[in-house]
């Protein structure tokens, strides 16, 4: 699910020559449509209301994963293509691991940092092969959306020891609609006639699967597997997005992201294998 956020994004927003819906509309938007599902989840649910020790990290992975990243990655995929993104965005695993070693206090063997670094210099290694071996402006973008989303997830996994992962995000998007609800209705495009059907498709995937549905999975696997583990299945991530944009937006794809894809496959299988010391999640 979250691998189809890439190309849907871009669907969403189009380029530079073909300017769709607005970057921070997309962001607000996308947030909006799910706290209300989640809003109608928790109603229906009964959950309860999270602790009052909690509103921090909720604070801190909304800041990230409802704010930060989306529009951080609707900006940059203005400038660049999703393959381009996917392969940026491959570095989201390690940062993941870097600011949940630090802040949850989890050792890592050195074992597991060898699988992550390894992982790590080949999406590297084959952004410089696509990308020439330069950056471009809509880097910085990306890299604002990689530590968004480290962070973001860090904070949501703890709360998420604690609470059903399912009420966790729930949570977090429900206490951003006084803010994302007004936000969409403010940047709705002042024009959506010319905006293609296609793009509408691409924000009600990114609403309902990359910013509601995706996160009960994911936020179960960080709090059952432990963040530093399990984030390393994201290496999976940007190679699943570069396949995914070949159908829905036409953009080639090479034997070099096939062998690549493999290569980081054989690394999460050996890289959930490696010890880490300390509470899972915590």
């Amino acid at each position: 699910m979250f691998a189809m956020t890439l190309p849907m994004t871009r669907l969403a927003v189009g380029d530079v020559s073909a300017p769709q819906l607005p970057p921070a509309f997309v962001t607000a938007g996308r947030a909006a449509v799910a706290g209300l599902l989640s809003l109608l989840y928790l109603w229906a649910v009964r959950a309860p209301r999270p602790a009052r020790r909690h509103a921090p990290a909720l604070l801190v992975s909304g800041l990230g994963t409802v704010v930060g990243f989306p529009l951080c990655l609707a900006m940059a995929l203005r400038e660049v293509e999703a393959m381009h993104a996917a392969v940026v965005s491959g570095t989201i695993p390690l940062a993941t691991a870097l600011v949940a070693a630090w802040s949850l206090r989890q050792r890592p063997s050195a074992g597991f940092w060898a699988c992550a670094l390894a992982g790590f210099s080949i999406v590297l290694a084959f952004a410089a092969w696509q990308g020439g071996g330069r950056l471009v402006a809509a880097d910085a973008w990306l890299l604002g959306a990689v530590l968004s989303t480290a962070f973001g997830y860090v904070a949501g996994a703890r709360v998420s020891t604690e609470m059903p992962a399912a009420h966790v995000i729930g949570w977090i998007l429900v206490c951003s609609l006084p803010f994302t609800v007004p936000a969409a209705l403010w940047l709705w495009p002042a024009d959506a006639a010319p905006v293609r059907p296609s793009a509408w498709l691409g924000f009600a995937y990114v609403s309902v699967f990359s910013m509601w549905l995706g996160f009960f999975a994911w936020y179960r696997g960080l709090a059952l597997g432990g963040v530093v583990r399990v984030s390393q299945v994201q290496l999976l991530q940007p190679f699943l997005a570069l396949l995914f944009a070949v159908p829905v937006l036409g953009e080639p794809l090479d034997g070099l992201a096939v062998v690549c894809a493999l290569a980081v496959i054989a690394i999460v299988f050996v890289s959930r294998r490696m010890p880490v010391q300390g509470r899972a999640g915590r």
